[in-house]
């Protein structure tokens, strides 16, 4: 998989959270930790931590103008946060769709510098 369709995976993890988090609190019911949480988070974390590794390569490689190294990396620890908080109906709605629309945001971002780059495969 190479970083583009890493980032439009990451994208599409963001979808799933907040109809996820909504779900959950309409069932009221505590998911089961080992079955569901943990296996979904710990793929996903991988997945934000590969792609975390391979945009710093390219941060620092081709210096796209609108994407800087914190950015990324902010990401990568809120979407590790609501990735699980997603599973929970406890969770606050604001900050966490807040958090959503920031890594969406930063997300669609990469994706319009990866695409611009023309070759840019890996």
């Amino acid at each position: 998989m190479n970083l583009i369709e890493k980032t439009e995976r990451l994208l599409s993890v963001c979808e799933e959270c907040l109809p996820r988090l909504l779900a959950m609190r309409e069932l009221e019911e505590e998911p089961d930790f080992f079955n569901e949480v943990k296996p979904y988070a710990d793929e996903n974390h991988k997945l934000v931590d590969d792609w975390t590794e391979e945009m710093r390569t390219y941060i620092r490689t081709e210096k796209p103008r609108y994407v800087h190294i914190h950015q990324v990396e902010s990401l990568n620890e809120s979407m590790k946060q609501f990735i699980v908080q997603s599973f929970y109906a406890k969770t606050g709605k604001k900050r966490f769709v807040l958090s959503i629309n920031s890594a969406t945001y930063t997300l669609k971002t990469v994706l319009e510098a990866l695409e611009s780059e023309r070759g840019y495969s890996e």
